[in-house]
């Protein structure tokens, strides 16, 4: 999609991929201006005498938010594959389409508190592997961690910080006992311990 001289590509939706798209996709539709009729809608007359009888403002904000609607449909039907859009094809507006989309991906609260207590158990078993770098297992955690946090877990740079430092591998174990008596981990950010560990490295 072309705005102006800059080229937006839009990454496709996968079944693996929903977090990543979704957050993409609010920043592309929220520089679009179309962000709020995809998450709330508008109101569409009950009929076409309702249409009819609108007052002259009123049906210029009705093709307003048509018209905001179409393009945010536009904009994620771009990000769909086909066996993904046949989901979506009979839903009117952006906004059922984001719900429909929201709900086959993420699924029932059942299924996300599957998810989640999956999530919990990668991020607890997570260890340091060998010759694995400590920018390389930050990632990794990361990685797990960003899943919780987007499946509604409310996981802080502290905890993230211990789990790191008691899952790294033997060979930092004096660089975790200075860390632990010199720093406050109450304070310190991830990004700050992922550094002072890279230093000894």
């Amino acid at each position: 999609m072309a705005n102006g001289n800059a080229q937006v590509i839009i990454l496709k939706l996968t079944k693996s991929n929903y977090d990543n798209w979704c957050i993409q996709m609010r920043a592309l539709l929220g520089a679009q201006d179309v962000m709020d009729i995809a998450e709330d809608g508008y109101s569409e007359p009950v009929s076409k005498e309702a249409e009819v009888a609108l007052e002259e403002a009123q049906k210029v904000l009705l093709r307003s938010d048509r018209k905001k609607d179409c393009k945010a449909k536009s904009i994620i039907y771009q990000g769909l594959d086909e066996s993904t859009f046949e989901i979506i094809a009979s839903v009117k507006t952006s906004k059922e389409v984001w719900e429909t989309l929201y709900k086959t991906h993420k699924g029932a609260d059942k299924v996300k508190k599957i998810r989640l207590q999956s999530l919990r158990g990668e991020f607890e078993s997570l260890k340091m592997n060998l010759p694995e770098t400590i920018a390389d297992y930050y990632t990794r955690v990361m990685i797990i961690a960003n899943q919780l946090r987007r499946n509604g877990e409310t996981l802080t740079d502290t905890r993230i910080s211990e789990k790191i430092l008691r899952s790294l591998d033997l060979k930092f174990d004096y660089i975790v006992v200075a860390i632990e008596e010199t720093k406050d981990l109450e304070t310190m950010s991830v990004e700050e311990l992922v550094g002072s560990l890279q230093v000894h490295e």
